[in-house]
């Protein structure tokens, strides 16, 4: 993720000093939606994230009810840095939380988690 968020926004500073609305950076997309999927599928593993146990989004087959459903995320996390760190630690901002802190914990690696933060932003 960090290889191709570095060059779209590589190419985003490029574009407003050139004065251009953007810029495709060939395989830029492609990528993006390889990470999506990516997040998705360890979302859903049962032994990795396991997020469908306590969340409801769309799709998911026998969701949970014992977190919020996953909806309009970038409405409720429009800074995606706050949305890595509720992945990474939820107990940082509610120390009652039952959600694991998969990245504190060493549940998820750093990669593994910038993928379902990918994957949870386009809910």
């Amino acid at each position: 993720m960090r290889k191709t968020a570095t060059l779209v926004a590589a190419a985003s500073a490029v574009a407003m000093m050139l004065g251009t609305a953007s810029v495709v950076v060939p395989g830029a997309a492609q990528a993006q939606e390889d990470l999506v999927a990516k997040g998705k599928k360890i979302a859903e593993n049962r032994k990795k994230g396991n997020c469908v146990s306590c969340h409801q989004y769309k799709g998911a087959v026998s969701p949970g009810n014992a977190g919020p459903p996953l909806v309009a995320m970038k409405a409720r996390f429009p800074d995606k840095a706050k949305l890595r760190a509720q992945i990474w630690d939820p107990t940082a901002r509610n120390p009652a939380t039952i959600m694991p802190p998969f990245g504190k914990h060493e549940i998820l690696s750093e990669d593994e988690i910038d993928a379902i933060v990918e994957w949870v932003w386009t809910l």
